[in-house]
């Protein structure tokens, strides 16, 4: 009878110790990639997004009377808000010139509504 229980506690930590193994295995392997991703998330999407949205906060904050400049470099002021804040017609030049442009192509607001 003791060599049986001998028998039988050998298998069981052989076969403990081998599942230990292969967990241990595998999460060597796998750990440099969640690794990369973690640290590709922190250093370029996170701020990516936080960038989006501050642009996305400044778009929606325009009025007329702001002035803008398009990601074409045209500078403009705003005079008319069209379509829910989708479309805005700026007045640009010496002429008056009026322009119809869309929210997605303003890069910066560059003055206060007063």
């Amino acid at each position: 009878m003791n060599f049986f229980n001998f028998l039988t506690a050998t298998a069981t930590d052989a076969n403990n110790q081998s599942a230990s193994a292969g967990f241990m295995g595998v999460l060597t392997s796998i750990l440099p990639f969640a690794v990369i991703i973690l640290v590709f998330y922190f250093l370029m999407i996170r701020p990516q997004r936080k960038q989006q949205k501050e642009q996305d906060q400044m778009r929606n904050s325009i009025e007329v009377g702001d002035q803008v400049t398009t990601i074409g470099g045209i500078v403009g002021i705003v005079r008319q808000v069209k379509d829910d804040g989708d479309i805005y017609v700026i007045e640009t030049g010496a002429n008056n010139d009026r322009m119809t442009i869309r929210k997605w192509a303003i890069q910066s607001k560059d003055t206060i509504s007063e």
